[in-house]
């Protein structure tokens, strides 16, 4: 199997590793073609927004997860470049909110769907759903397939987070009276437009956020993740998330020049 060796000296290590999480990802027949091009995707929305996790992402993690634990059946919904980049922080998570985890793919196979159940198992998942004859239920009025879902799972969940979504399911999801959170770099989208929690930003630095949160938010009484819940608005957040663009764009521009090189 082809491996890249990516010295820590890289100016791009960071990126370039979890690019290659993603290239082993479909090496193994856990990733698909599709989701490299959706990961540069993304990639190119985090080089605008410098890499790191502005203040509305925080806001929306902490609604995120305050959702996620008043929430009576919570689902984690994982495809394959989740399961490629963090599948142990996803099973972290899911513990720390009670969640179950289901696999849901655009381009399904049984082999891909065990594939990645085995990941999150070997990463200490008590139980993956949504594989083979189990995704024997459908979501009305989507017709790929991320319509078959798991009976005990994203059918009867009351909170689904998907992240690295595409926007069709989300808003089935939402006809059904889902409470949606996503994880999407890109806040133009239309997963991040349709959704009720928005997280802009990177999935490798969102998930651990989101369990430090959990495990603090654990401890707030019912009224508290109430008020949290209830202050949120996605709009203001998503408003705020492309003011951060904007100015970073334009601060950029007035400098004209992005990257100091070594004179020659």
């Amino acid at each position: 199997m082809e491996h890249h060796i990516i010295p820590p000296s890289h100016p791009r290590y960071k990126s370039l590793v979890i690019r290659e999480k993603i290239v082993q990802g479909y090496l193994k027949g856990i990733t698909v073609l599709s989701g490299l091009i959706a990961h540069g995707r993304g990639e190119a929305f985090d080089y605008i927004l410098g890499e790191q996790t502005h203040p509305p992402a925080l806001r929306a993690i902490e609604a995120a997860v305050a959702t996620m634990l008043l929430a009576k059946h919570p689902v984690i919904s994982v495809n394959g470049n989740v399961a490629a980049l963090v599948p142990r922080e996803i099973v972290e998570f899911s513990k720390e909110v009670n969640a179950a985890i289901e696999v849901n793919l655009f381009y399904r196979t049984e082999e891909r769907e065990r594939k990645i159940r085995d990941v999150l198992l070997s990463c200490g998942a008590r139980e993956v759903l949504g594989v083979g004859e189990d995704a024997s239920a459908t979501i009305p009025e989507l017709h790929s397939e991320r319509r078959r879902v798991s009976p005990r799972g994203i059918l009867i969940a009351d909170v689904v987070l998907v992240p690295l979504e595409d926007g069709d399911r989300t808003e089935a999801l939402r006809k059904m009276g889902k409470k949606v959170i996503s994880i999407d770099l890109n806040p133009f989208s239309r997963t991040a437009q349709m959704s009720n929690i928005t997280i802009v930003d990177n999935i490798v630095r969102a998930i651990p956020l989101m369990i430090e949160k959990a495990r603090d938010l654990k401890r707030a009484s019912t009224v508290v993740l109430k008020r949290i819940v209830e202050s949120y608005d996605n709009r203001i957040v998503l408003g705020e998330t492309i003011n951060i663009i904007n100015n970073r764009l334009t601060e950029l521009a007035k400098k004209g020049v992005f990257l100091e090189l070594p004179k020659a």
